[in-house]
């Protein structure tokens, strides 16, 4: 009982409680931020121009807008929950109490490793970063030194946590806009010679290249390059006023795609035609082929490859930062839900979850650190097994949107009550569901199609969808869930476990 009533002013530094919540300190500008900067990394930096060499100008713009409107359906559905339930657990509790516990479980589980394995990924893509401008020193001296950075970042409190990822998220957000002033000045001629006008749509193949096959490989891409944007869910258990800085952020995203995704795939494939041979990598330690750097120096900048390094740095630490972040929060969400060991539910007086951090922090580095033995064979098989989990994070939260408003309504609700409404429901956790479908199930429909199956193209491809649903019908069956009845939902709010 006493310990009940400790306060987190109560507490020491070196010893969390259990009891001591999170705090909401994340305010409107680091939420807004963190909605959009979630989804810009090397996915738009590196992989947009193997987008459009592969697809075309044409079918790279298409496959983009088309992944960005499920995107935003995706974000709406998670907003009316965040807003009506904000939980750092997200999705996982949504799951758990709008469909079924074991679903929550093996999402959370899902989500947790994925982020702890992109940790790993952001190191390595660090270290390599690095070697442009240091190229004598060892990887493991970089790799250290940013995961220090990022677990001292998330570390100090939830609020140095927001605030670096606003300045990340700042500079690459102004990097876009300046790229794309650059790129409209050089497309009417007023900067880097003749205007080009529309001439590279219509060479060779252009604008669609390789047809619908080659567009259903860039939604693979494309998707990949969207992920992150989820962060807005996990980050609303700690906003200050989620109710108003959560709908806000939501309906920043649709016009921040079309703009930083839409507009710099059109740019790039008004400048640079397919055909170019830089196009064809997204190779991090190839800096200088990103579309960014070959059009910034076809402007006339001199500095263009160190400039685009430094931004691909940034992008890579605020990923392993967003990472960092997101799989400790959802640890300790397991944790209080009783599908972690509670350990990890403990934070310290500032409303850190340290021992969820440092777990997730420890397996980051051993991912990393078995990318450099054995010729990096076993962080290939974990980097693989958690290449589909962004995608079944999202198939949840399709599922459980669709769950809580018939829920909701089932148990006598009006939808006035609602603060936030996700617009054309139920078109849009549906249209989000087929197409994260099609993704997941293409992921390497290649494999199937030759004379033989490729097995090996197979495992290494799919590892990650029978792991997931070996957690999720394993809990099922050790506990006994069952699917939740509409009637049943639990729509309150009274497990969430962050400070007001």
């Amino acid at each position: 009982m006493t310990d009940i009533m400790l306060t987190a002013s109560d507490q020491t530094e070196t010893e969390p409680k259990a009891d001591v919540r999170l705090q909401r300190g994340l305010r409107a500008r680091h939420l807004s931020m963190i909605a959009i900067g979630g989804s810009i990394g090397t996915g738009v930096f590196l992989a947009s121009g193997t987008a459009v060499q592969s697809a075309g100008p044409g079918g790279a713009l298409l496959a983009y807008l088309a992944i960005g409107v499920m995107v935003y359906f995706l974000m709406t559905s998670l907003g009316e929950m965040a807003t009506f339930m904000p939980v750092s657990g997200s999705f996982s509790t949504y799951a758990s109490k709008f469909v079924d516990p074991a679903l929550g479980f093996a999402l959370g589980w899902n989500y947790w490793y994925n982020w702890a394995i992109t940790i790993a990924v952001e190191l390595s893509a660090a270290s390599l970063v690095m070697k442009f401008w240091f190229p004598d020193y060892p990887s493991v001296l970089w790799s250290a030194l940013f995961l220090v950075l990022m677990f001292g970042l998330n570390y100090l409190s939830v609020r140095s946590y927001g605030e670096s990822e606003y300045w990340f998220s700042f500079i690459k957000v102004a990097t876009i806009i300046i790229f794309l002033i650059v790129g409209v000045l050089m497309i009417f001629g007023f900067m880097g010679g003749e205007a080009v006008g529309f001439k590279n749509f219509t060479i060779g193949e252009a604008p669609f290249k390789g047809g619908l096959a080659a567009m259903l490989g860039i939604f693979m891409v494309a998707g990949f390059s969207f992920q992150g944007t989820e962060l807005v869910g996990v980050a609303a258990g700690e906003s200050e006023n989620p109710k108003q800085n959560v709908p806000r952020a939501i309906r920043q995203i649709f016009w921040r795609i079309l703009l930083f995704y839409g507009l710099a795939i059109l740019v790039i494939g008004l400048l640079i035609p397919y055909t170019h041979p830089n196009l064809a990598s997204d190779d991090i330690e190839s800096i200088a082929k990103s579309p960014f750097t070959l059009i910034f120096e076809k402007a006339g900048l001199a500095f263009a490859a160190s400039v685009m390094n430094a931004v691909i740095l940034t992008s890579v630490l605020s990923a392993g930062n967003s990472g960092m972040y997101a799989s400790t929060r959802m640890l300790w969400t397991l944790a209080k839900e009783g599908k972690a060991p509670k350990l990890f539910a403990r934070v310290n007086q500032r409303g850190v979850p340290v021992y969820a951090l440092i777990l997730t922090s420890l397996v980051g580095m051993l991912a990393f650190l078995s990318s450099l033995f054995g010729e990096g064979e076993v962080y290939i098989w974990l980097l693989n097994a958690s290449g589909l989990s962004g995608f079944i994070a999202w198939l949840g939260i399709a599922i459980s949107h669709y769950r809580f408003r018939k829920a909701f309504l089932a148990q006598g609700h009006d939808l006035s009550q609602l603060t936030y409404q996700a617009k054309w429901f139920p078109f849009g956790p549906l249209f989000a569901l087929i197409v994260c479908g099609i993704v997941i199930l293409g992921q390497n429909y290649t494999a199937f199609l030759g004379e033989q199956i490729d097995w090996n193209g197979v495992l290494v491809s799919y590892i990650g969808l029978p792991l997931f649903i070996l957690v999720w019908l394993g809990y099922k069956w050790l506990n006994k869930t069952r699917v939740i009845p509409l009637q049943e939902c639990d729509l309150s709010d009274q497990s969430a476990g962050e400070k007001a």
